[in-house]
């Protein structure tokens, strides 16, 4: 018999090196291109309709049935007692007591061609509904907004794995040289999960999302010290690219590969950012369809950002827009938050489509989870006092535009009063393994071995929804 390796070895005894030093240690098994630069462009495993994304994530969970799944027999029976029958096995967040049924407060209408139904919240919206392609029966496993917002973003609801940005740029790697590959743009507080949402976790650090800034530097740490010159930094960078790189062919750490790559685009960044973040040099005509605002910060001037990102290479660029969770009052804080975004989004699909970059752009538009068709908040008469909605995860809505979309469809159907899906159930992973798919990854394949086993983002579970497709 052959005598075993010490790589073999280690593989297969397991010795408690931990995984760092074991990754070190195996780090030559990985492409010499993926070493040289993490961040190089890869080819996807089909052709893909959608070469990047841009993902817009509104944290708290907005009121899918007051903007995209209209219920005339909830609006019928709104204040009744719920039927005891809708509510075996569910479980709810904070809700209890006397069970009420709340209809929407909100008119719905049918637009374009397709005859979409939307709210009426959301005028900006129905001039692009030929374009949507709206599920309305996306469940998830997480009741509470952390563990959802993770695992809608890593497929699991507790952290330490890579969110979906991280995962797109390390299956496909990035087109831009001077940015990087997943940006992150906030509009208003992080959510509950915090920045776990856009961390590589047990990725190399080159695919995690960089946040940018719209108010002051746009990265933290990126400018460089007072006193120093960008021909000072550029001779520091040569020499520590030297140093690392000796260090690399000695220990194999792909993380000495990932500092490398990024202490090259930090400086390149240098150049590129401040440009990029400038809307002043946009047209009027274009800053004011977005509702855009030069050097504030707002949801609109991050949909305008995005596609200056997605312009530039950027593969992954994700907005955040807090604020969406509402417990009550739902009947005057959900109309002020569509107003913060309905604008922008709908900005956003028109603009890529004027740039001729709709077709190979993916946008998606959506929550951790929807909020329930019951009544929140009653004074001790059972009168409502500013009603809201509790957490629902068994039945919600998203959108998708573009990136070889099917526009101007609907997927699914829930029940008359939105409690469940009626047809075609799509659980989060299906719905990640759709988008992974448009952008030419088979979500199957697109895997990493970490601890002993092969780990993806839809876990082991998902089916690519075709009727979404184009």
């Amino acid at each position: 018999m052959t005598p075993a390796t010490r790589r073999q070895f280690l593989r297969r005894s397991g010795l408690g090196f931990g995984s760092a030093a074991l990754a070190m240690l195996l780090a030559d098994d990985a492409p010499a291109a993926d070493r040289a630069d993490p961040l190089a462009p890869k080819k996807p495993h089909h052709a893909p309709t959608a070469k990047r994304v841009i993902y817009l994530h509104m944290i708290g969970a907005p009121s899918h049935l007051d903007l995209f799944d209209h219920k005339p027999e909830l609006q019928k029976r709104d204040g009744q007692a719920c039927p005891e029958e809708l509510l075996k096995g569910r479980r709810f967040a904070f809700i209890g007591g006397k069970m009420t049924l709340a209809g929407s407060p909100f008119t719905f209408a049918k637009h374009g061609k397709s005859g979409l139904e939307l709210s009426e919240l959301l005028p900006h919206l129905a001039t692009v509904a030929d374009e949507l392609a709206v599920v309305r029966t996306v469940h998830t496993e997480e009741i509470n907004h952390a563990p959802a917002q993770l695992f809608l973003h890593t497929g699991f609801g507790r952290g330490g794995r890579p969110g979906f940005g991280s995962w797109v740029a390390y299956g496909l790697g990035s087109e831009a040289r001077d940015l990087p590959a997943y940006v992150v743009l906030l509009s208003g507080p992080l959510g509950g999960a915090g920045t776990a949402l856009w961390g590589s976790g047990f990725l190399p650090g080159a695919y995690q999302g960089v946040q940018f800034r719209t108010a002051g530097d746009p990265v933290l740490h990126l400018g460089n010290p007072p006193g120093q010159s960008a021909e000072d930094r550029r001779r520091i960078l040569d020499a520590t690219r030297k140093l690392n790189e000796e260090q690399l062919d000695a220990a194999g750490d792909p993380e000495i590969a990932t500092r490398v790559a990024q202490y090259e685009l930090a400086f390149k960044m240098q150049a590129s950012v401040p440009d990029l973040m400038d809307l002043s040099k946009e047209p009027r005509e274009v800053l004011e369809a977005y509702g855009a605002t030069p050097g504030k910060g707002s949801f609109a001037n991050n949909c305008l950002l995005a596609r200056r990102l997605v312009e530039r290479g950027a593969r992954v660029v994700e907005l955040y827009d807090a604020d969406w969770d509402h417990h009550n009052n739902v009947a005057t804080r959900l109309p002020a938050k569509c107003k913060d975004v309905d604008r922008g989004a709908a900005a956003l699909v028109k603009d890529l489509k004027r740039l001729g970059m709709l077709d190979d752009t993916l946008v998606v538009w959506g929550s951790e989870f929807g909020r329930t068709p019951l009544r929140q908040g009653a004074d001790g008469d059972g009168k409502p006092t500013n009603p809201g909605r509790d957490h629902h995860k068994d039945a919600f809505t998203c959108w998708l535009a573009g990136g070889g979309v099917k526009g101007g469809t609907v997927l699914g159907a829930t029940d008359p009063f939105g409690f469940s899906p009626a047809e075609s159930p799509v659980h989060v992973h299906d719905l990640n393994a759709t988008v992974l798919h448009l952008l030419g990854l088979d979500h199957e394949r697109l895997t990493f071995k970490y601890q002993g086993r092969e780990f993806r983002l839809t876990d082991v579970h998902g089916a690519v929804q075709k009727p979404l497709l184009r």
